[in-house]
């Protein structure tokens, strides 16, 4: 019934986000269950799966990129949740949210970090 696809993303996303994931995806199968398939399918079946970066590195980059955009609290939440899960620690997460304030600005990395002292908080 599901495709390899599905099962591979299934799997690493468990092994990135844990429980966390699972609650992104089961808050979207009662409005949008092909998007939740998607998010399983391409993000963590054909990208996250890739061997050239680890998942750590991929935590980075993703932390990054969200802080960067200065407005997905909620989807950054998960991946400074994620980043723990994979090794990171917290002073790595601020030091990343740091260095957004120069390539994005400071309104961006003061959202990021809000965000981190959030999820730290629930740790």
């Amino acid at each position: 019934m599901y495709s390899e696809r599905f099962i591979k993303g299934q799997q690493m996303l468990q092994q990135v986000d844990g429980k966390g994931g699972d609650a992104v995806i089961d808050s979207l199968r009662d409005i949008a269950p092909d998007f939740a398939r998607y998010l399983i399918e391409f993000p963590f079946g054909d990208i996250y799966s890739r061997s050239e970066l680890d998942l750590r590195s991929r935590e980075i980059a993703t932390v990054a990129a969200l802080t960067a955009m200065g407005n997905a609290a909620p989807q950054l939440k998960v991946h400074i949740e994620a980043a723990l899960h994979v090794g990171l620690t917290q002073a790595e997460i601020i030091e990343v949210m740091m260095q957004m304030a120069v390539y994005a600005g400071f309104p961006a990395a003061l959202n990021g970090l809000f965000a981190a002292k959030e999820v730290f908080a629930r740790q």
